[in-house]
């Protein structure tokens, strides 16, 4: 299969396309801003097999009008196609919502919400007859969920991502396509760690990453449309 994954470089985006890698000789595209760490995310991936081939992408997703071009431009040099897409990448501000600049509203809402859906659409060309579009959502987007202070801009952000989901799901109905949300609750990241540092999580990026590597690859047939909440506590 070919992979395309944001965020890839750390945290829950490096751990899923490491154990994609443990799952077969996949092609991965992994997309971050740091070609340090995405040479890292390399060189793990080919520990675990040293079939899998990982194509670095050094970009950054908060440049919007890149995306359909420069970003779509080097995906579809280095594959013919795009089976799955986990649209993981994601920016996290913990900030009361009087104290929000216009920049940290502009970040939550392009990295957090623009950013995925231009993939989505600038990648539809490329996308297989059942390709598989997994966007990374968490439980403060789901209506009805407990939702904390300061998180107003993240949880808006993630909760339009997941509205997305449905719609595209509708829009595609009878396509092949399959687009599904993963609401996930507190994962022990670096980004977790940096907007809430007194705060341990019951679950690491490894356990999640092979969560979300199983159901990108294997059960998208399953679900269409499904915002699934992937939490063992609250948050």
């Amino acid at each position: 299969m070919n992979i395309v994954i944001t965020g890839a470089s750390q945290g829950i985006g490096f751990e899923i396309a490491r154990h994609i890698a443990q799952m077969g000789d996949h092609t991965i595209v992994a997309i971050a801003r740091s070609q340090e760490k995405l040479k890292a995310l390399k060189n793990a991936c080919l520990h675990e097999n040293f079939r899998t081939k990982v194509i670095p992408i050094q970009f950054d997703l908060g440049v919007l009008n890149a995306i359909d071009t420069l970003l779509v431009e080097q995906i579809s040099a280095a594959i013919p196609s795009v089976d799955v897409l986990v649209n993981n990448a994601g920016i996290l501000v913990n900030r009361p919502f009087i104290e929000s600049s216009i920049e940290d509203i502009q970040e939550s809402i392009g990295t957090n919400f623009a950013a995925p859906a231009l993939l989505i659409k600038s990648l539809m060309p490329l996308f297989s007859s059942h390709a598989h579009i997994v966007n990374i959502s968490s439980m403060g987007g789901v209506q009805g969920s407990v939702k904390f202070a300061g998180l107003s801009l993240y949880s808006s952000s993630k909760g339009a991502l997941a509205v997305l989901t449905e719609c595209l799901a509708e829009e595609y109905n009878g396509s092949g396509l399959h687009f599904n949300c993963l609401a996930l609750g507190a994962v022990n990241t670096e980004m977790l760690q940096a907007a809430f540092p007194d705060y341990t999580a019951l679950l690491e990026p490894s356990d999640m990453g092979r969560f979300i590597a199983d159901f990108a690859l294997n059960q998208g047939r399953f679900f269409n449309g499904k915002i699934i909440p992937v939490s063992a506590t609250t948050p």
